[in-house]
């Protein structure tokens, strides 16, 4: 059975630096584009960052771009979220998802991976940034 199951969400400061982590089972990550997406309250899912199978190319969203890192753990089947300064705007539930292959590149995942479909999807961990 394929599960994908982030952790690391919680309540956090203004400024605060979380790691996300989305462990996977029953499948490998490495032959898997991954993507974290994120939903605030009341709005529609949204892409926020991806990395690639191969050359490990990342994208990000421009509201999270330079201060959010994805990180790939292949010996730990984990992709990471590192989130940085982040602030009232970042509270959602972030979901991670994985591709299988390159059919679909990063930049692709971010900005379309809802839409298009993604082969799997964890069940969310909820940030949420208050003081």
């Amino acid at each position: 059975q394929v599960q994908l199951v982030e952790s690391g969400g919680g309540l956090v400061h203004p400024g605060g630096s979380p790691r996300l982590s989305c462990a996977a089972s029953g499948l490998k990550l490495a032959d898997y584009t991954v993507g974290w997406f994120r939903q605030a309250p009341g709005k529609e899912r949204e892409g926020v960052s991806a990395i690639s199978v191969t050359d490990l190319i990342e994208a990000y969203a421009d509201a999270v771009k330079d201060r959010f890192s994805i990180i790939r753990d292949n010996l730990q089947n984990t992709v990471y979220l590192e989130m940085n300064s982040l602030q009232s705007e970042d509270t959602g539930v972030y979901y991670c998802a994985a591709n299988k292959g390159d059919s679909m590149p990063p930049r692709v995942v971010v900005e379309r991976g809802r839409e298009y479909g993604m082969d799997h999807w964890g069940q969310g961990t909820l940030v949420t940034v208050s003081s």
